[in-house]
């Protein structure tokens, strides 16, 4: 069966073709633009195309394709220098992908994965009330409201041609080669240098890479995802001092925390102009996955140790690679 992957270079969409490349009775053909695809599984047929927008012409990239995953997005920033930052997303987020999904309805495909974002449910809960799959969208800044027009786009090219449509909501990603905050938190602590989070008593669900891979691979055939919304964790929620204690073990570092209180931190923050940081550290954001598991029968193969001690490793052999 022909899969298409788009944003391939992505760390989601390197994870996953590694995936598709590796199943024998998967043939992957990856989106890429401009540039080539690095290191590269034999296997894989990589199609050039012009952008991810409403004039992007898909249909040499679908030909004989059954299912598109679709990766490729405009990524959420801290600092955004758009003027206007909604339609910029809008353009690639929104335009571009239901551009690609109605080609793909034209072109018979059965079934379309698109790669969402928790954003989408909001920015934040209350310890012990996780996001639901189901429950009302409410995003809060131009990200999340690209990923929920696309989500209502999508739905609705569904109703109209019978494709089924599949949307996954991770949460935050990290595993081997990531990047942002996660990484920083990883030199912190690689350098020893303390930190006042040792009293922050938050809950945050994290996914592991392996783990949101091993659910689209779920997605691409199981009967039961057709026309779901699913969300997907590690199962297992942590608040940033647990998460730093746990970092620091895979990366073989004692874990200098100081106890400095939480609202501490959040007032100092907010005199910086740094609330967007401090609602990651300091804020809780859970979801509940119990409908992925009994719609799928998924479980997470990975834990949470198992996946921090391969960001680690990686961290690590990069730095020795470094110098």
């Amino acid at each position: 069966m022909r899969v298409l992957l788009t944003g391939a270079t992505g760390f989601v969409g390197r994870a996953v073709l590694g995936r598709l490349s590796a199943s024998a009775d998967l043939d992957p053909v990856a989106a890429i633009r401009g540039h080539a695809l690095p290191d590269a599984p034999q296997r894989v047929n990589t199609i050039k195309v012009a952008g991810l927008d409403a004039a992007t012409d898909w249909s040499q990239a679908l030909d004989q394709v059954k299912v598109v995953i679709h990766s490729a997005a405009r990524v959420h920033v801290m600092n955004d220098t758009e003027s206007d930052p909604l339609e910029a997303f809008r353009k690639v987020n929104v335009e571009g992908t239901l551009n690609l999904a109605r080609q793909a309805a034209r072109q018979g495909i059965s079934r379309f994965i698109f790669i969402s974002s928790i954003k989408v449910n909001g920015e934040g809960t209350l310890p012990g009330k996780p996001y639901l799959a189901d429950a009302e969208p409410a995003p809060a800044d131009p990200y999340g409201i690209s990923k929920m027009e696309a989500e209502q786009g999508l739905r609705a090219i569904a109703g109209e041609s019978g494709m089924e449509v599949v949307i996954i909501r991770p949460v935050l990603v990290y595993g081997p080669g990531v990047r942002a905050n996660f990484l920083n938190m990883m030199r912190w602590l690689d350098k020893g240098i303390p930190l006042p989070f040792g009293s922050i008593d938050n809950r945050r669900s994290l996914v592991a890479l392996d783990n949101l891979a091993d659910l689209i691979m779920t997605c691409i055939r199981h009967p039961a995802a057709a026309n779901q919304t699913f969300l997907v964790s590690d199962g297992e929620d942590l608040s940033t001092t647990q998460l730093l204690v746990r970092m620091a073990r895979a990366l073989d570092k004692p874990a200098r925390l100081l106890p400095v209180p939480s609202v501490l931190l959040e007032r100092g923050a907010q005199l910086l102009g740094k609330q967007a940081l401090s609602q990651r550290l300091c804020g809780s954001l859970q979801v509940d996955i119990d409908k992925t598991r009994q719609l799928l029968g998924w479980t997470p193969p990975v834990s949470v140790d198992e996946a921090l001690l391969s960001a680690a490793r990686f961290y690590k052999e990069k730095q020795r690679k470094a110098g």
